[in-house]
């Protein structure tokens, strides 16, 4: 399969055939209209669509039969929302061996224009659903909402409710977790059983059944379907899809008692195709879900999958500490950080990526995957959790006051002496030894596990002289940073979004919400390229493309234990990035 084809070029070819539709797998095409067996069903998951290109977008439905059996399912679009401007139309069957769902490829639609979709399936109609394609040529703005990490018995959709409040969106982009596998009982579960929200079926999810009945459960939530019905989705999985931590050989949620990893991984990307408003790239593919958008000459959003695809296995900092003295041992560590094997993309689609990035010619290059890029370098005590960040934060302060006065420094107040004098036996030889160790990656799932790569990428983007973007997931919490090269050049910019309802660092640090802002602050004054950082709040981050700036505000909500909610503007935080200029700045 040639990935340098365009979408255009590959919806264009697959139009030469026969119908208006693409036929690929789970995606429907034309079905004839003599079938005298009518079975009635119910749309009980809704309607959703995904994946627009300038002329065409993938429309989605599930059907619950009244009877099973091969049940037929007709679809039509049109410009208006009484339907009286049909633009095409046509039906499809859908059966047991695709859980009933409905996906078709809507060719032959207009650029940059809203469409208005719906099912039906005997007498029954579907909600009205509205998409739009992307635009062409020259384009003022682009608006999305991202967002990622929606677990099902943590609590509400509250979030997705409040982007679909978003009247003027683009497109929702979910970054990928967009549910779990656990079990009832399991993660973030303590309020499940109060709200109503004990995940089905009741056991992790390992069949292709398992994840379906999940999928189901999801979809099921008001929420979720609003903000689907409202707007077009363009996803990427993250690690839940299929287990916590996935890699490409396996994930940390899955022992050899749990069965075969690949057929579970199969079974979970099956049913996400399924499932989610996506167009393979062939028929059967389930794996390979990298691809671009592009919004004219303003924005190209280039998805990519760093999780499951092509991902080495995690680096784990427990590898590198000697059991008995506890010793850290960085030369080795270093030598396989940088490894310049090590891989994220896989080599196939890193160099997708590159010519890519050669032949876009957008203002903004936007980079939508999963995991940080940005550099969240933090002082070894802290990375291999032997200090707190408060710890930290209390006996570095005391250390530079230590030096302070063994410099004889005339600034030092009788306060400070006075300090340093009741607190000078915590600065025991081993608590030194643990400050003077040098920074290193927090989170060696993310990027700072695989610094080659990024480096290739950073490098790329550098030299192409691009305005580049990069916007991520998958930690539940919201941050923006500058991307640096080796070199310290700032080549791009990173805003990452919070969870929908996974819990945060302040489910596992265990922070009140007195302590949360000067831990945020601690954070950010720590990580030289992190600009901000919010720990504790449920939200998605609304980013807006314009000639001159790309501009993102992080939204969130004040619970997701009620859904009753008010958006929590104290919480809320913007920042911006010029055109030709690199660097996150605060929006005062």
């Amino acid at each position: 399969m040639k990935r340098f084809v365009t979408r255009r070029d590959f919806l264009a070819m697959s139009a030469k055939g026969a119908g208006a539709v693409v036929v690929s797998y789970g995606l429907m095409g034309c079905s004839s209209d003599d079938d005298d067996d009518v079975v009635s069903g119910q749309f009980l998951q809704g309607v959703a669509s995904g994946d627009p290109a300038a002329d065409a977008v993938i429309l989605w439905t599930r059907v619950t039969p009244d009877v099973e059996g091969d049940i037929t399912v007709s679809w039509e679009v049109a410009t208006d929302s009484n339907f009286s401007q049909v633009v095409t139309n046509g039906q499809t069957v859908t059966n047991k061996n695709r859980d009933y769902t409905v996906k078709v490829d809507a060719v032959g639609l207009e650029a940059g224009q809203q469409y208005y979709y719906r099912f039906k399936a005997g007498e029954t109609v579907s909600e009205m659903g509205q998409t739009r394609t992307l635009p062409e040529g020259s384009v003022a703005s682009v608006k999305l909402a991202v967002m990622s990490c929606a677990n099902f018995p943590a609590g509400y959709f509250n979030v997705y409710e409040m982007a679909a409040q978003q009247n003027d969106l683009d497109a929702v982009v979910h970054l990928g977790d967009y549910l779990y596998e656990y079990a009832r009982g399991e993660y973030a579960s303590e309020h499940a059983v109060e709200l109503g929200r004990e995940v089905l079926p009741a056991g992790e999810l390992f069949l292709l059944d398992d994840y379906r009945t999940r999928y189901s459960q999801y979809r099921s939530d008001a929420s979720l379907q609003k903000l689907h019905a409202k707007v077009p989705f363009i996803t990427v999985w993250d690690d839940h899809e299929v287990a916590n931590d996935t890699w490409k050989d396996g994930a940390e949620n899955h022992n050899d008692g749990e069965g075969d990893f690949d057929q579970r991984k199969q079974a979970a990307l099956q049913a996400y195709f399924e499932w989610l408003p996506i167009r393979p790239w062939s028929e059967g593919n389930h794996e390979e879900i990298y691809r671009s958008f592009n919004y004219g000459n303003l924005v190209d959003l280039h998805m990519l999958d760093t999780r499951v695809l092509a991902r080495d296995k995690q680096l784990e900092y427990s590898q590198y500490i000697d059991a008995t003295t506890g010793a850290f041992n960085s030369s080795t560590f270093l030598a396989d950080v940088t490894d310049t094997n090590r891989t994220l993309l896989g080599q196939t689609q890193l160099l997708w990526l590159q010519q890519t990035l050669l032949q876009s010619t957008a203002k903004w290059q936007v980079l939508g995957q999963q995991v940080l890029m940005g550099k969240m370098l933090m002082p070894a005590a802290i990375a291999t959790q032997q200090m707190s960040i408060p710890q930290f934060a209390e006996l570095a302060g005391l250390a530079q006051l230590a030096g302070r006065a063994q410099a004889s420094d005339p600034t030092l107040t009788a306060e400070e002496l006075a300090y340093l004098q009741a607190n000078q036996a915590k600065l025991t030889p081993e608590v030194i030894a643990l400050l003077q160790l040098p920074a290193i990656p927090y989170n060696l799932d993310a990027w700072d596990g695989y610094a080659y790569e990024r480096e290739v990428i950073l490098a790329t983007a550098k030299s192409l002289q691009h305005n580049l973007v990069v916007i991520a997931g998958d930690t539940h919490n919201a941050w923006a940073s500058d991307l640096t090269d080796s070199g310290g050049d700032i080549v791009g910019i990173e805003f990452a979004t919070s969870s929908v309802s996974s819990p945060g660092l302040e489910y596992y640090l265990g922070l009140s919400d007195a302590e949360m802002p000067a831990t945020e602050a601690a954070i950010v004054g720590l990580v030289a390229d992190l600009k901000y950082a919010n720990l504790k709040d449920r939200g998605y981050l609304l980013l807006t493309f314009t000639e001159t700036e790309v501009r993102s505000d992080w939204q969130y909500v004040d619970t997701i234990l009620d859904k009753t909610f008010v958006q929590l503007d104290a919480r809320g935080y913007s920042a911006t990035s010029t055109a030709g200029s690199p660097k996150v700045t605060p929006v005062s």
